[in-house]
């Protein structure tokens, strides 16, 4: 187990939510990760667990190796433990049971994937809003990123659900999480919040969801939103990005190249102060309008990317 890595839990860096990153076979992609990372003022002080899952072919166990072989030349954090399989689980049983073992070891987690770069700010922001939000039930995760919407941003606010690219939680919060997609969707349909869940009819979200159902993606990022959805739980995000998301290429797990996301990340610290904890109905608007304005082909290349069904990467 986890724990027993580390059983000096009066070591101050206790106090830190563990991070974890999840990798697979992309070393630019990972490095730029890691070195964005390790520019944190905070990262010396961390935990970095690397879960780093086996080859789903022959030709990409090379590429594996080399992501390994980089991960152990890493410093700049507390410490590092690199989990290695020697099969293939796929990114979406990788991310739930990684995160169900590190919040049932240390009751909070900050996540990563190996495509996300993020401001020297963005592990400040996600401790503070996990300190200040702990006892907040009703806030089930703290978010990173935030699409490039075209009015300004209040400094943080809160969304209904939850999201998938930089973000952290705690125990009580990923205990909220249902693998059962048909569960998921039956309650949707049964409370006829299709619309609603589909972000005002902007994105078809539960036409993922669908999807997950019937075996064309394994997007465990489609139920960890339905789950926090159904619950009527908030997630806070950062008025300007803390992570650029460098995965939107054709470096083949995704369903290529776009700059539909790219963002601008937060040159300066985003202060976690006391806000209204309800959904903001402005920004869900800026959202919803960023979404609208996608075209047809683009929202399904964005769909691809987000459902992971591209070449059978599972997310």
């Amino acid at each position: 187990m986890l724990h027993e890595l580390f059983k000096d839990r009066k070591d101050e860096s206790m106090q830190l939510a563990p991070v974890a990153l999840f990798v697979y076979n992309r070393l630019w992609h990972t490095m730029q990760t890691v070195e964005a990372l390790k520019k944190n003022e905070l990262a010396g002080d961390s935990l970095l667990f690397v879960f780093s899952d086996g080859p789903r072919s022959g030709g990409d166990a090379k590429k594996i190796d080399e992501v390994r072989q980089y991960l152990k030349s890493v410093t700049g954090f507390k410490k590092i433990v690199v989990r290695e399989r020697e099969q293939n689980v796929g990114l979406a049983q990788s991310i739930i049971s990684g995160v169900t073992e590190i919040v049932g070891s240390y009751g909070r987690i900050v996540v990563l994937e190996d495509d996300m770069v993020s401001s020297p700010f963005f592990l400040t922001y996600m401790h503070d809003a996990l300190e200040f939000y702990e006892n907040v039930h009703d806030v089930v995760s703290i978010h990173g990123y935030l699409f490039p919407v075209k009015r300004p941003m209040p400094d943080t606010f809160f969304l209904k659900g939850a999201d998938c690219w930089g973000w952290a939680t705690w125990k009580r919060g990923w205990d909220v999480f249902e693998q059962d997609g048909r569960r998921l969707l039956a309650a949707i349909h049964e409370r006829g919040l299709e619309r609603s869940f589909d972000f005002d009819g902007a994105y078809p979200y539960t036409k993922m969801l669908r999807d997950q159902i019937d075996g064309k993606n394994n997007s465990w990022a489609i139920r960890w939103y339905a789950s926090a959805f159904l619950k009527g739980k908030l997630t806070l995000y950062p008025g300007i990005s803390l992570v650029q998301n460098i995965g939107n290429d054709s470096s083949g797990t995704h369903s290529g190249k776009t700059d539909a996301f790219f963002t601008q990340v937060s040159e300066t610290k985003v202060n976690v102060a006391a806000i209204p904890v309800k959904e903001h109905q402005f920004a869900r608007g800026e959202v919803s309008s960023f979404l609208r304005s996608l075209r047809p082909g683009l929202m399904k290349r964005v769909v691809n990317k987000l459902a992971g069904t591209f070449k059978g990467v599972s997310l």
